[in-house]
């Protein structure tokens, strides 16, 4: 039996006909946004969550490190209009009495899915659940939307009924209120394709990352990073002030303000447009299985005449795995007495640089794709009706190879420079900081920020273009590059840093360390826009 009640959690003591320690209530609700533990915004579509198949689990706390967490299991889902309703037994163990006496005292009266999302989308920075596999269903003392709750308990045992306080009429469900450390990112593609599960539990409050926390992030990049950095931007505050020196002699100690300032913005645009798939284990090598000769379909000539046939070939791209990392030694005296920490900031300046090595390198493999079949000339680059139409022709090019379009602008900083300067014969911008209404596209942010969608293309500025040559000598930044992302691969497996101590030197060297690989899979999802050039 599945009951709403907006705010009320009810005990039924136990009858013949009704099932006991079992809970009932909304797990999640359809087409709200919140932000979860990490910080990033989700929202689950109407009938993202399924019905059938396998039943979540019913734990504690998100924690499925031990089988003590484990106190239940969800019996029945039934999707309703204002989101998934369900139904959980409790188990008759300690985990499981201990649950039951917490929820029958209304203690406990939050729930919290974890998923792992099969399908999804971002809109505006918010990650739309289209489908996910329901992995577990958690008792949490916060849940991340509102509204997943506990709304009857029915106990094991009789209870004695007091006279509730009357229920409120039940509300329509609200939209979550954003907190202060979610930040609206632009709308793109994915920054990663999601390799672990979705936990929708509360944000915590911001507070001082760790080393490995701030490597972790600064590693992928994208939306997160920017999240990251908004959050760490809360808690971060710079000490100001007058000191006058009169007459303190050697006493007054020279202050170091943190921290340390970094002239490189370690950021991976490329990577996180195409996201990053997981890294096959075994092997310096794996294959990537294609369709290299498709078959036939046609109209038959007459009655049993022979249907039209053709031979299907499918055959393997080789990828490599490249290991990217660094390695620095550092005296085991600059560790202990330096303040920031030589270490920390050693190590941020590692992951920073293992980003870049990474980004450029997909760049790479890029510019070596291509060839003079995938180039559209422009001769005026500050002639936006130029401009407009050489777009929609390299588009046209793209689809007649396979009836796929672009879905992303890749651009250096000079290209992104053109892109925001072009204006209309009224000298007003085409693409502008904030569309108008019959607009074209905006650049979203004007000259502060790399956001857009000119043309409704997703804009990806990456300075690690302006790094690579292709052809006969030409700057791979002078170009437009018009992609599809299904057209690119990335494969990474990320190691993360090792430390190794020498006794005999007290030195220490650290190490950053991964395995990446990147490969067009298919070059007709790539079209360079520039000027004429032998590649």
């Amino acid at each position: 039996m599945i009951r709403f009640n907006a705010s009320h959690v009810t005990i039924d003591a136990q009858a013949e006909d009704t099932p006991t320690r079992t809970i009932t209530g909304l797990a999640v609700p359809w087409g709200v946004t919140a932000a979860v533990s990490s910080g990033q915004q989700v929202r689950f579509d109407a009938g993202s969550l399924p019905t059938d198949g396998r039943p979540p689990m019913l734990i504690n706390g998100h924690d499925l490190s031990s089988i003590d967490n484990i106190v239940g299991i969800v019996t029945e889902r039934v999707p309703t209009d204002d989101g998934m309703m369900f139904t959980a037994q409790l188990a008759n163990t300690r985990a499981g009495d201990d649950a039951l006496e917490l929820l029958k005292l209304g203690a406990l009266d939050a729930v919290s899915v974890g998923v792992e999302p099969t399908s999804w989308a971002f809109e505006d920075g918010v990650m739309v659940i289209q489908a996910a596999d329901w992995v577990e269903l958690s008792l949490v003392p916060v849940p991340a939307f509102r509204d997943a709750r506990v709304l009857n308990v029915a106990a094991s045992t009789p209870e004695t009924e007091t006279d509730p306080e009357p229920s409120p009429e039940p509300e329509d469900l609200e939209e979550s209120t954003v907190t202060e450390s979610t930040v609206a990112a632009a709308a793109e593609t994915p920054a990663t394709i999601p390799t672990a599960p979705i936990w929708a539990t509360a944000a915590k409050p911001p507070r001082l990352p760790s080393p490995g926390e701030y490597i972790s992030m600064l590693r992928r990049g994208g939306h997160d990073w920017q999240q990251f950095n908004a959050n760490l931007a809360q808690v971060v505050q710079a000490a100001t002030g007058d000191v006058l020196v009169s007459d303190g002699g050697g006493v007054v100690p020279v202050p170091i303000v943190a921290p340390v300032y970094d002239d490189i913005n370690p950021l991976r645009p490329i990577v996180s447009a195409l996201g990053t798939r997981a890294m096959p284990e075994a092997g310096a090598t794996f294959i990537r299985p294609y369709v290299k000769v498709h078959s036939s379909a046609g109209a038959q000539s007459s009655e049993l005449a022979g249907l039209s046939t053709a031979d299907f070939e499918v055959d393997d791209i080789v990828v490599t795995k490249k290991t990217f990392g660094g390695k620095l030694v550092l005296s085991e005296q600059v560790i202990d007495w330096s303040s920031p920490s030589m270490l920390d900031q050693a190590i941020n300046d590692m992951a920073g640089q293992y980003a870049l090595a990474t980004e450029k390198y997909v760049v790479d493999q890029m510019a070596d794709a291509v060839t003079n079949t995938q180039e559209v000339i422009i001769s005026d680059f500050t002639d936006e009706a130029e401009f407009i139409a050489d777009i929609y022709t390299a588009a046209a090019s793209m689809a007649s190879t396979g009836n796929y379009l672009p879905n992303a602008l890749v651009v250096g900083t000079t290209r992104w420079a053109t892109l925001g300067s072009l204006v209309d014969g009224q000298g007003r911008a085409v693409f502008p900081q904030t569309a108008p209404i019959n607009g074209i596209g905006q650049l979203a942010g004007g000259a502060a920020a790399w956001n857009g969608n000119p043309l409704g293309l997703q804009l990806v500025v990456s300075n690690q273009i302006g790094t690579q040559e292709i052809g006969t000598n030409k700057d791979a930044n002078e170009y437009y590059w018009l992609i599809n992302t299904r057209g690119i691969e990335c494969y990474e497996s990320y190691k993360g840093f090792i430390r190794d101590e020498s006794a005999g030197t007290l030195g220490v060297t650290i190490a950053v360390r991964g395995y990446f690989a990147a490969h067009v899979v298919d070059v007709n999802m790539i079209r360079i826009l520039g000027p004429d050039a032998t590649f």
